[in-house]
Parts: structure tokens; sequence; C-alpha cells
């Protein structure tokens, strides 16, 4: 119940973060006027974010070190592949966030080229934890290079499943997270 509740004040921050930069612009508002929007006190704000620029991108998932080390013990299914869609599918299948707000984090991330620069820099960060994933999984088996192109690929496919989510029509009974592991499916289909 607390994890719920926590989620859900951290996603109303984000929301009013991204209202703020469409109607004012990312420094058209301070961390004060957040708060105030919000109704929760700046230092609150703090607890959930570091900064502006991570409340408007949002919260970044994070997948729990027991998943962690199951997958870099060759769980949960000793399919590299499928075990990589249930990681996956474990970050983004929190049932919290709908195409509109998919498409309004989009929209605001895409008008403010230091949003772009501060969302890159976290994907990096954490395709490179991804990589490290991969290389203790996979020991021997599989060399940097090709680790990182498989997050390369994976990063790719994420985005194309995000665009076909989003031009799902409304009402559509499909979740995100079960768009992202068709396409990730379909990739790995082609390269059969």
């Amino acid at each position: 119940m607390q994890q719920q509740r926590r989620r859900h004040t951290a996603s109303s921050i984000t929301a009013c973060a991204q209202k703020l930069v469409v109607d004012h612009g990312l420094d058209g508002f301070t961390l004060n006027d957040l708060a105030a929007r919000v109704g929760v006190s700046r230092r609150t704000l703090f607890n959930y974010f570091p900064g502006k620029l991570d409340a408007v991108v949002g919260v970044k998932p994070e997948l729990p070190a027991q998943d962690q080390a199951e997958f870099v013990g060759g769980g949960p299914t000793g399919d590299l592949v499928e075990d990589v869609i249930l990681m996956v599918r474990r970050l983004v299948d929190t049932g919290e966030l709908t195409s509109t707000e998919l498409a309004r984090t989009r929209r605001v991330l895409a008008s403010e080229p230091r949003l772009i620069v501060h969302a890159s820099e976290r994907l990096e960060r954490d395709c490179a934890h991804m990589v490290d994933l991969l290389l203790q999984r996979q020991g021997a088996g599989l060399d940097r290079d090709r680790a990182e192109l498989l997050v390369r690929v994976l990063a790719c496919s994420i985005d194309t499943a995000l665009s076909r989510f989003l031009s799902l029509p409304e009402g559509s009974a499909r979740s995100w997270a079960d768009v992202l592991t068709d396409t990730i499916r379909d990739v790995r289909d082609l390269f059969r």
C-alpha cells in the first residue's frame, strides 16, 4: 500500500511537471512552483526526484536485486530472449502508465533539448547496466560488443513498441507490456 501511494505521488509530480513544461517551458517554473501545484513541500519533491529534469522525465523503473540475481543466474526460464522479455515486462508492467501519459511524456521530452539529453544520459546508464548483467549471465559466451548490440536492439525495440502502443485505437485491451513483449519477439523472429 505504501509503495502504491509512493508511485501515485511520483506520477502526480511528473504529470504536474510535464504540464508546467507545456504551459510555461522548462525555465518557466521553479521547484517551488511545482511543489505548490502538486500540494507537497519542496523537501517532499526531493524525496522523489533529485531535480527538475528528473521530475519531468519521471520515475526511473528499477528491477529488484532478486530479479537481477535470478537473471544473472540464468533464470527465470533459461532462454535469454524470453528472460530479457520478462525483465523488461517487470520494469514496465506497473499498470499505471496510460497511452495518454506515455504520449504526453514523449511530446514533452521532444519539446526541450535539455530533456532529450537528460533522458538519453539516463538511457545510456541503463543500457550499460543491462550490458553488465548480460555479461555476468553469459560469461565467455558473449563478448561486450555483442552484449552492447543486443541492448541497443532492445532499446530500439522499446521505442518501436511505444509507437505501436500509441497507435492502438482508443479503448484497446492491449497493454504497453503486451505490445512490448510482442515487438521483442518480432525482432527475435526476424533474425531466425
